[in-house]
């Protein structure tokens, strides 16, 4: 009889309750209990358990087949654990403690690296970078080295039968197994064991290939849009002022008058109000060096149309405008069908109404409130601190712009935290949560970091909630552009830079004393800057969509299938709209991309006037050219934005809410409910109007009047858009906030 019970099992388990599906913490520890004592069938019923503790015990493997999906900590230590394999069915395990094991070795650390493939805290260490090495890294070479096995001594027999693929398979393992031959001595156990596995796999590759999904012949894209090949595009040469002389920024921004600015009240509550900062975020450990110098943005950027030409003019005034030329919507009416599945959200959710809150200057040169010229460029809400969801955070946005990177709590308006490099110019950041170690038998917490980038081309590591910058490194010796974080692995970090590059990085967790590791993994090469870089939700691991100068560009990210570290774009999406470039309009700068839902992808170009929403399983599905590597964004619904000239306006979305924001050249933002779509929204030949144009909120500055509405260059909601923050190119960050009768719905 087994000594666990299920009356044990609601004894030693918190919260207490009487089923054990809720249960989430179990301390099992010194019970003297043996694999035979462990009823697998009954313990898999505990489907909310998130951390167990078997220390003490005399365990030398764990029952096969043990489902708990939840688990993310494990205590074994003070065992007699010799069998470490069975532990392969918890792949969802973050942290592991095996500590006092007499009978665990090297090669058995090896093993529980690769068997677990979110493991990064083992025996209170953070081992991130050690793992993926021997999950990416190692295991390429060990591909590689089997693969030449292969192709000198064996090849498939002729006919395949039972008999001659069995023998082949002994003759293939035992022979990679005595020939391949990697890593030090201590881990060959590890290395013959997972030939072994690698070179079945490889087998069975070969005998038993995967079906392609697309038929042989090319699939012709032109049933969506016809795309002719891509011709040299010219640019228009902007007109600039010979005079100015340009810092590194993204573009030219006439400025406000210079004139003081005082402190008397401004129109309703918008008044902008320095705020008093907390305590600033220490250096700490900070590089002596200065990095090189890189080129100004005007180098950077010759070709592209700058913000500072005054003889550009936008083409409407008010909400409703007159559309531009436009593309025949025949190609858009064929996938008219499927806007059904833009039904995201609840039949009975209704379009949300924001109102302005607040009106801040937290980046300005030397805290002045006479600056008006400091453009911001990229904000972002903090994500839940941990897997669990405790703790909130979805009041607190961090905002860049200028050399400060800022933390803002929505509700007050107060700047909690603000960090400052002199001399930096920052023009991106990204949240992640990773772990952090605190040694010892205190178990690992989730923390949340913050990455920041711009013209010095290095990457800032800050713990906000510490008041700690803990550690910066060098992504490009030209400026960044863009980073983002893969959310599903909080420690994978891709940066864009000017020279035409997106690198990604494994910075690994942080322990007590903030000490970390970041490792590059993959350079991605392309033709041109890049402004976005967008994780399909359904792939992150696998696929990357990148918007650029020049287009928007799909790469394969999947570690581990390919041998080399530098790849080529996989395809080029292409868009209705390309049909009509001319000398004097080029629609191939993509400098708006966000998913609204795990299908569904909204992008824009600047010139169009427009914003497609566009699906990507059926976009990805189309067969490549074989020459260009080009296929036709699938869209499905065309959305009225405004018709500008000025590039850089980055859209978001709020896949909770379906909404899409994008600012204009004149401060409003422009807001699409899209669960209200409807199926016929396309067969009327006009692209769909927006739900609200929220107008410049004009506050006053003193004896000057009100503020024009400046342009807005970014755009961020919590998950469920009780906030939005707008960014501007005149120093101010605008928070609106739900309207109170919405806050129900």
């Amino acid at each position: 009889m087994h000594k666990i019970t299920e009356k044990l099992l609601l004894e030693k388990g918190s919260p207490k309750t009487n089923k054990l599906e809720q249960i989430k913490t179990l301390n099992l520890s010194k019970l003297a209990l043996k694999v035979q004592d462990l009823p697998a069938r009954l313990l898999s019923r505990l489907q909310s358990l998130e951390r167990w503790d078997l220390s003490g015990n005399r365990l030398q493997e764990l029952p096969k087949n043990l489902e708990l999906p939840a688990l993310r900590y494990l205590d074994l230590s003070d065992n007699q654990m010799e069998d470490v394999t069975t532990l392969e069915s918890l792949g969802g395990l973050e942290e592991l403690k095996i500590e006092d094991n007499l009978y665990i070795t090297v090669s058995d650390n090896y093993k529980l690296m690769t068997l677990l493939p979110n493991l990064r805290i083992y025996n209170g260490k953070d081992i991130t970078t050690t793992a993926n090495h021997l999950r990416y890294v190692y295991t390429e070479n060990l591909r590689t080295r089997i693969i030449a096995v292969w192709e000198k001594s064996f090849s498939l027999p002729d006919p395949i039968t039972p008999e001659k693929l069995s023998t082949l398979k002994t003759d293939f393992v035992n022979a990679t197994r005595q020939q391949v031959k990697f890593g030090p001595a201590s881990v060959s156990d590890f290395t013959k064991w997972k030939v072994e596995i690698m070179a079945k796999e490889y087998l069975r590759s070969l005998t038993e290939p995967k079906e392609e999904p697309q038929s042989e012949e090319p699939t012709d894209t032109k049933d969506n849009c016809e795309v002719s090949t891509p011709t040299k595009r010219k640019q228009t040469t902007p007109v600039t002022d010979s005079s100015i002389n340009l810092t590194p920024r993204k573009k030219l921004c006439a400025d406000l008058p210079a004139s003081p600015v005082g402190d008397s009240p401004r129109k309703a509550s918008l008044r902008f109000k320095p705020q008093p900062l907390m305590q600033s975020i220490r250096m700490s450990p900070r590089k002596a060096a200065q990095p090189p110098s890189t080129p100004t943005r005007a180098q950077t950027r010759a070709e592209t149309p700058k913000r500072g030409s005054k003889v550009r003019q936008t083409k409407e005034d008010g909400a409703q405008i007159k559309q531009k030329e436009g593309v025949s919507r025949k190609e858009l009416q064929r996938d008219a069908d499927t806007l059904p599945t833009l039904k995201i959200c609840s039949q009975t959710q209704q379009p949300v109404h924001l109102k302005p809150l607040h009106v801040l200057q937290c980046h300005s040169k030397q805290d002045s409130s006479e600056d008006f010229s400091t453009q911001l460029w990229a904000c972002a809400f903090q994500p839940m601190p941990d897997s669990t969801g405790a703790g909130g955070g979805s009041r607190l946005v961090a905002t860049c712009g200028g050399d400060s990177l800022c933390v803002i709590d929505c509700e007050t308006g107060i700047v909690m935290k603000k960090y400052k490099v002199p001399g930096e110019e920052f023009f991106s950041l990204a949240w992640s949560t990773v772990l952090m170690s605190r040694g010892g038998n205190a178990s690992a917490q989730h923390c949340s970091i913050l990455a920041a980038g711009g013209k010095r081309g290095l990457v800032k590591l800050i713990h906000p909630r510490n008041n700690v910058a803990y550690g910066e490194f060098r992504a490009s010796r030209k400026s960044l552009s863009v980073l983002r974080f893969n959310h599903h692995r909080g420690n994978f970090l891709f940066t864009g830079s000017y020279d035409n590059k997106i690198v990604m990085w494994d910075i690994g967790g942080v322990d007590s004393q903030y000490n970390y590791k970041v490792v590059q993994l993959l350079v991605l090469e392309i033709s041109a800057t890049p402004l976005h870089i967008c994780l399909p939700p359904t792939s992150p691991n696998s696929h990357l969509l990148t918007a650029c100068e020049d287009g928007l560009h799909c790469f394969n990210t999947q570690l581990g299938t390919n041998t080399t570290t530098k790849r080529s774009k996989e395809m080029e999406i292409t868009f209705p709209i390309y049909k009509k470039e001319d000398k004097d309009h080029d629609y191939h700068t993509i400098d708006g991309l966000s998913f609204l839902t795990d299908d569904i992808v909204a992008s824009k170009s600047y010139m169009h006037g427009a914003i497609y929403l566009w699906s990507w399983s059926r976009t990805k599905a189309q067969r490549p050219d074989k020459k260009n590597r080009e296929v036709c964004a699938v869209v499905l619904a065309e959305l009225q934005w405004t018709n500008t000239e000025i590039p850089y306006l980055a859209l978001n979305t709020c896949p909770g809410r379906a909404y899409i924001v994008c600012g204009d050249d004149k401060g409003r933002l422009w807001t699409y409910h899209i669960s209200s779509l409807q199926k016929n929204s396309l067969q009327t030949g006009k692209p769909i109007q927006p739900t609200e144009v929220l107008e410049w909120p004009t506050p006053e500055r003193k004896g000057l009047g009100q503020v024009e509405g400046p342009s807005i260059n970014s755009v961020a909601m919590d998950p469920e858009l009780h906030f939005l923050v707008a960014l501007s190119d005149k120093n101010m960050v605008i928070v609106w906030k739900r309207d109170g009768e919405q806050e129900s719905s």
